[in-house]
């Protein structure tokens, strides 16, 4: 089978390798669809691990289940997630399943920009999803970075009625347009510099927008709320700058939420009376847990998400390290997303 290894940011080669063999609880997809996550073209990021598989959004039909399967068969559309957790520690138990060392240690055989992945029983078990009737498998591609929104707004506790500013308008922040708008925000407004994006989230329902290309972010902001800001900051970019920004941009009583890891090295130095007199929090939020994944496939089942809004490019899998120079231009792009036939 054929897979798209990373080496460094430049180098992405397509390999033959064998298929893997499947175990008694194990199951084996046919891949039809990976999406390119956003975290994969952040360079230290994603080198630190090389080489290795790229992809963990994918989706596939199963075709080979191991003797001691009970719960999926041959021929299942399913998306399966990356890690998984074990249900039983103490993490897991609160809900904080990313911090759960069997979700740490779990991962798909051998990335998703693969032919063929191999479902260890773990994440067989534990998170994976049937798609529902009519859904696509772009739309399953979906699931893991709208489960990723979720998380992020359920941890920053949305209300109904909620003013939410988010920075930075790719696919995470076009997810977050949608998902807070289908969890109450009275307001959303949207910031970036790319012109795609921005009319793009002013489609999905963004009530304003900041081009800051052109426009003072906080300036703007305190002119579209009435000096009232923002009830919760989503900060997408993965820069102690945006974070600044963000906390700037949050009003009395507000939340700001890290979205995204800052660079290695930077260093975010703030005034903690600020935060303190002004009672704002400071919220982090990795990934997203089998709980998640189930609100996410919910979500898409109801066409809040789908990959007809978001998906605007596809590429075979040979071309693969095009599609990744495409997302991490950050242009007229939303979704990327690798076929196969």
């Amino acid at each position: 089978m054929k897979v798209a290894r990373l080496y460094n940011f430049t180098d992405i080669r397509i390999e033959d390798i064998p298929i893997p063999e499947v175990g008694p609880k194990d199951s084996l997809i046919k891949t039809k669809a990976c999406g390119i996550c956003s975290g994969d073209v952040m360079p230290w990021y994603i080198e630190k691990k090389a080489p290795l598989v790229l992809g963990h959004e994918p989706a596939g039909e199963i075709v080979e289940t191991g003797k001691d399967v009970t719960t999926f068969k041959t021929g299942d559309r399913v998306f399966t997630h990356h890690h998984a957790p074990c249900f039983t520690c103490r993490f897991c138990r609160r809900g904080d399943y990313v911090q759960c060392e069997t979700w740490k240690s779990t991962k798909i055989i051998h990335g998703g920009i693969s032919e063929y992945i191999l479902i260890p029983q773990t994440n067989l078990e534990n998170d994976t999803l049937n798609l529902s009737e009519g859904l696509s498998y772009e739309d399953g591609t979906l699931i893991e970075p709208t489960a990723c929104v979720v998380k992020a707004l359920k941890r920053a506790q949305i209300r109904r009625g909620d003013t939410v500013f988010i920075i930075g308008l790719g696919i995470m922040g076009q997810l977050n347009v949608l998902v807070a708008k289908k969890y109450g925000a009275g307001k959303v407004i949207g910031a970036d510099m790319v012109p795609f994006r921005l009319r793009k989230a002013k489609g999905f329902g963004a009530d304003d927008i900041i081009d800051v290309s052109k426009d003072k972010l906080i300036e703007t902001l305190k002119d579209l709320t009435s000096g009232e800001m923002a009830d919760i900051v989503i900060v997408g970019p993965n820069s102690v700058d945006a974070m600044r920004q963000g906390i700037e941009a949050a009003g009395a009583g507000g939340k700001v939420l890290f979205f995204t890891p800052a660079k290695p090295g930077e260093r975010l130095t703030i005034d903690p009376n600020e935060l303190y007199l002004k009672d704002i929090n400071i919220i982090t939020s990795y990934s997203c847990g089998p709980t998640d994944t189930a609100d996410a496939l919910e979500l898409i089942d109801e066409g809040i998400v789908r990959a007809e809004k978001l998906v605007t490019h596809r590429f075979p899998i040979q071309k693969t390290a095009e599609a990744f120079r495409l997302t991490a231009e950050a242009r007229d792009s939303l979704k990327t997303v690798i076929v196969f036939e």
